[in-house]
């Protein structure tokens, strides 16, 4: 079996250079008209994953976000990173020439097009010593970028009109890799995938939480002084405890410490009040 090749943790050369001439050099040459904060975000996700951003691993896509009703730009990876990553682990057999299913001819959003119905590209890795192999389905109508802009055309966007088989193939391709690699490339669609596409921001709904119960208030002073001889009288018959009486009364209102000491009192006095005969028999020896 291929030894594996792990991907290097050391910092990338490009790093090396100081931020502002490093920033200048994306900026005029591999992302050339790319707004300043997206550049900050390409270096912030290199730097995060150990990437050289020399190699241009992630592109930057403007997408619609329909939350903030504006385009934003969004870093995500190419097909070329999914490749490199692949590699590297040793295990990368081979990747199949894409398979293509019948080409259709329609018109979308008042543009004609000719597409193939499908891509089909298989990965091989090396699993156990044996090849396993990893085929991967995709559909053109599926997963085509549309025109969009203020009409919100559905029409395909210039690269899918002008390269509809090469695009539907490296799309077919990196699920192919998703799938033969899932460790290395996680779930994150490329950059080819998600052009054109619009940021759904899945809003949940939540209950609010439940509101506390009322604070009970404190038991009337003169209902207090009014029942207690009714508690009294039940605590000494033996119907109920002294903790029988507070919780019935706490169940409406509060007792002060003061009040709770009164009732348990009931059940100390009835405790120490010596039975029936018991003092005379002390009294005689």
């Amino acid at each position: 079996m291929n030894q594996i090749v792990r991907a290097t943790t050391q910092t990338p050369p490009a790093f090396a250079l100081p931020e502002s001439e490093l920033f200048d050099v994306l900026r005029n040459s591999l992302y050339p008209g790319a707004q300043d904060n997206s550049i900050k975000l390409v270096l912030s996700y290199c730097r995060a994953a150990g990437l050289d951003p020399m190699q241009k691993p992630v592109h930057i896509v403007p997408m619609w976000d329909s939350s903030a009703g504006r385009m934003r730009d969004v870093v995500m990876p190419g097909i070329g990173l999914y490749r490199t990553q692949a590699a590297r682990t040793g295990e990368l057999a081979g990747i199949t020439e894409p398979e293509f299913g019948p080409e259709i001819s329609e018109t979308i959003g008042g543009v004609e097009i000719s597409y193939p119905v499908w891509c089909k590209v298989t990965v091989k890795r090396i699993v156990g010593g044996q090849v396993a192999e990893f085929t991967a389905c995709e559909r053109w109508k599926e997963n085509y970028a549309v025109k969009g802009g203020k009409e919100k055309s559905i029409a395909p966007n210039a690269m899918w009109k002008k390269r509809s088989y090469g695009q539907l193939a490296k799309c077919t391709q990196a699920q192919a890799l998703r799938m033969a690699f899932p460790e290395m490339t996680g779930s994150a669609p490329t950059a080819d995938e998600m052009e054109g596409k619009t940021i759904e921001v899945e809003t949940l709904e939540t209950s609010p939480p439940p509101s506390a119960p009322p604070a009970k208030s404190f038991y009337p002073e003169h209902s207090f002084s009014r029942n207690f001889p009714k508690w009294q009288e039940l605590i000494l018959a033996g119907k109920k405890t002294a903790n029988d009486v507070i919780a019935m009364i706490e169940s409406r209102a509060m007792l002060t410490e003061e009040q709770r000491e009164e009732i348990i009192d009931i059940e100390m006095s009835k405790v120490q009040e010596p039975a029936n005969g018991e003092e005379s028999l002390n009294e005689n020896p």
